[in-house]
């Protein structure tokens, strides 16, 4: 299975609201970097994000004395933040790509039964179990 991927510069548009893509980031290591080999050079690398018009980092204390939001910025699954060239974070996402759906799927998500389910079509239609 291949999937063509289709690049776009952030500078001159960006993804709908909630997207998860493919986010290409331009930035440097941190000096005290773990890997000595390449702190204090710059990287630029590809990760899974979902972009955001408004996001607001979710706390667990009961009243957070943390009130931040971010505006159209890029979260990865840690809750790291990036934005697009321009934008008040250090490195910066450059180019993003909107992830491929699901083999046999027109959605990037499926859950309860429908998850197993769609999995077992997925590999039979490759001749895999």
């Amino acid at each position: 299975m291949q999937v063509n991927v289709e690049w776009v510069d952030a500078r001159e548009r960006l993804p709908r609201l909630g997207e998860p893509v493919a986010a290409a980031m331009f930035g440097t290591w941190p000096r005290d970097f773990h890997d000595r080999s390449v702190a204090g050079e710059d990287y630029w690398l590809v990760r899974p994000m979902v972009f955001h018009d408004l996001y607001i980092p979710a706390t667990f204390r009961p009243q957070s004395e943390d009130e931040s939001h971010y505006h159209d910025c890029f979260v990865d699954s840690d809750g790291i933040i990036r934005y697009p060239p321009g934008g008040p974070s250090e490195d910066h996402v450059t180019h993003w790509a909107a992830l491929p759906f699901l083999p046999g799927l027109p959605v990037h998500a499926a859950d309860g039964p429908e998850a197993g389910a769609a999995l077992r079509r997925a590999r039979e239609a490759t001749g895999r179990r």
